[in-house]
């Protein structure tokens, strides 16, 4: 089952706490999004019917964080809106907050060696390349490869005291105030070592590719 990251790290608030499988967002997190909760309920709704004691049918479950890499169309995933929203004008000013990255090409990877792996039957694995980066370092990055946005690319970072005090009036900077107070050390731990899984490269290589796409579709 393709589920979701929002189902597993978004209560992680202890900056000591690397993230794994075993860990789960609590549903009633102030800050989490309708969408992280939807997908949160999903999964939990699949493991209840999986450990139901009649069923017998093998389940696991791949927990991508934002997925991003080469499109197949113009048509681009939600994922692709924080790339977007940077270059088309619309922000003003950078969020301060991090962010968790895998590669497409490294969530179909999942999903194959789970299904051809008997140790993957009731786990989760979370897909989520090496490390993490920020949406300024995001914003550098577009300013390197794609210089004919530059001019459109917010050039200040919102300060986190603005983000805490919108939070209080606006539920998209409450999301956001909750994406900046995460733990963001996630672990791909377990699917190195169930799996035999190597994300294909780095966070950077990613947003390159991710970048060729949408120029080859005219979507920059």
């Amino acid at each position: 089952m393709t589920a979701n990251f929002g189902a597993v790290g978004f209560s992680n608030l202890d900056p000591q706490h690397v993230t794994t499988e075993a860990d789960w967002t609590d549903p009633d997190q102030p800050g989490l999004s309708l969408y992280e909760k939807s997908k949160l309920l999903a999964e939990k709704a699949a493991w209840q019917l999986i450990d139901a004691p009649d069923n017998h049918l093998e389940f696991a479950t791949i927990n991508p964080v934002a997925i991003l890499g080469p499109a197949l169309s113009a048509h681009l995933s939600g994922s692709f809106s924080i790339l977007t929203n940077l270059m088309n004008g619309s922000l003003k000013v950078v969020p301060p907050i991090a962010l968790n990255i895998v590669d497409v090409r490294d969530v179909a990877k999942l999903h194959i060696l789970a299904m051809q792996t008997p140790a993957a039957n009731h786990q989760r694995f979370i897909a989520a390349a090496d490390g993490m980066i920020s949406m300024p370092q995001m914003a550098a990055v577009i300013r390197q490869y794609v210089p004919t946005v530059a001019d459109k690319l917010p050039r200040h970072t919102l300060p986190v005291w603005a983000l805490h005090l919108a939070a209080h009036f606006n539920r998209t900077a409450k999301e956001g105030d909750l994406l900046l107070r995460v733990n963001h050390h996630v672990s791909n731990q377990k699917a190195r070592t169930v799996l035999g899984w190597e994300p294909l490269g780095s966070i950077q290589d990613t947003l390159q590719t991710t970048l060729a796409s949408m120029a080859h579709y005219g979507v920059l």
